[in-house]
């Protein structure tokens, strides 16, 4: 039992940044096993469609300032024309060539009231919108990878507690076969034994469901897949001391808020917005088409003139012909307002939590590693101690054994929870460390 103690107090020990290798036993043989570390699932984050289509959004955007950095195309316009098409003064068919008023002309608009620029600018926002938005992705799904990423790693290590707590009652339950068969202890205790054995193989084929739905679920974010012969885990606690103590109204008065991607995002959309109406106001003022035009005209007689031509047209706006695109650009950019107060008051909302899930299950996991394991190690001990010399009954040797495996099970619990914790507030705080 010592030993046994002794192997499962070193799978629950804290690493505390400490790179080691644990091979979760799947198989008997695992030559090849691919090494599953945080690098590996960071990377395989960065590259899931969902950041390939942000980073295809941004690309989209940057081809609309193109297209709004354009004045309107010249449009060439050319004509023939005949007086009469039964009599021609100069005898012969009216379609001859020479019988034929032809013209060739262009026409172009003229944007006023700086159409152009606003629409360009307006693009260049939207551009540092949808790079923010990429960001912010690229964030979220490297937050969603590491946590699933702790959930494989806090299963794999449930199930190899599990393994072990199973194999201890396999032995339990043999040794007190053979001491039945001896005559050494009662029928219904071999039986006991044999029911706690059966109850901990059942608890270990539940773990390793769990253990399997974890890698399905850290495959959903990076898309990787466990190999045939398993993984080899790169282990990487996080460190559960903190160097710098932040509060609440730390987060409150600091400059971290604005420079968030999200909130970046939400205030350079509105930025948009309000150009978006400036652009609608800017179509009061009309835009002139200027055109001029070549015409060569036959007089009927064999003679032709050659015409210029120059010509303006203006349309004629009165002044609430554009009220329902300027009314509906004003309710677009007090929606952009509201989206932006209801971004920034969620991203404090999450910041506030996610700092108070850290410390609260930092303090958590401390209290189990440097107080519950150690006395349920040692109680778990003198009492196996005890039960083999005969000085305690089979009842509290079951009981040492089922508090020793709740408390091992709590403390993998909350080694998991602090680092899913732990990652949300540091993947967010260094992403807002300069506003």
């Amino acid at each position: 039992m010592r030993a046994l103690l002794t192997a499962l107090a070193a799978v629950l020990a804290s690493t505390a940044w400490a790179s080691e290798t644990v091979n979760l036993p799947l198989t008997q043989a695992r030559p090849q096993t691919t090494r599953l570390g945080l690098e590996m699932v960071l990377q395989a984050a960065h590259e899931h469609p969902d950041v390939l289509a942000a980073t295809r959004q941004l690309h989209a955007a940057r081809a609309d300032v193109l297209a709004a950095n354009r004045a309107p195309t010249p449009t060439l316009s050319s004509s023939l024309s005949t007086v009469d098409l039964k009599n021609s003064p100069s005898g012969g068919s009216s379609w001859r060539p020479g019988n034929m008023d032809k013209s060739v002309g262009i026409d172009w608009q003229w944007e006023r009231g700086g159409k152009r620029a606003l629409r360009t600018e307006k693009a260049q926002t939207l551009v540092q919108a949808a790079d923010a938005d990429r960001q912010e992705v690229r964030l979220l799904q490297s937050v969603g990878a590491q946590m699933a990423f702790y959930d494989l790693l806090t299963a794999h290590q449930r199930l190899q507690v599990f393994r072990e707590l199973a194999q201890s009652a396999e032995q339990l339950a043999e040794n007190a076969r053979i001491r039945w068969v001896n005559g050494d202890v009662s029928a219904q205790e071999a039986s006991r034994t044999r029911i706690e054995a059966l109850r901990a193989q059942a608890d270990t084929q539940t773990a390793m469901l769990e253990y399997q739905q974890a890698s399905a679920g850290l495959g959903l974010w990076t898309g990787l897949k466990e190999p045939a012969n398993g993984w080899t885990f790169e282990v990487r606690w996080p460190p559960t001391t903190v160097s710098e103590v932040i509060t609440p109204a730390d987060l409150m008065n600091g400059p971290w808020l604005e420079a968030r991607s999200d909130v970046t995002a939400a205030r350079l959309r509105l930025s948009a917005a309000n150009q978006a109406v400036a652009l609608a106001q800017s179509l009061r003022v009309t835009d002139p088409v200027v055109g001029t035009s070549l015409e060569n005209t036959p007089d009927g007689f064999g003679n032709t003139s050659k015409l210029m031509a120059v010509r303006v047209s203006i349309p004629l706006v009165h002044q609430a012909r554009y009220d329902g695109e300027i009314g509906r650009a004003v309710a677009e950019a007090a929606l952009s307002q509201d989206l932006l107060d209801r971004t920034r008051q969620r991203a404090l909302n999450e910041m506030v939590t996610a700092l108070q899930a850290r410390q609260a299950n930092a303090e958590r996991l401390h209290t189990y590693e440097e107080k519950i394991l150690p006395d349920a190690l040692r109680v778990a001990e003198q009492t196996e101690m005890a039960y083999r010399r005969g000085g305690l009954p089979l009842t509290d040797l079951l009981d040492a054994r089922r508090t020793l495996r709740a408390v091992q099970l709590d403390v993998l619990t909350a080694r998991g929870a602090y680092a899913k914790a732990w990652t949300h507030w540091q993947l967010r705080q260094s992403a807002t460390r300069t506003p």
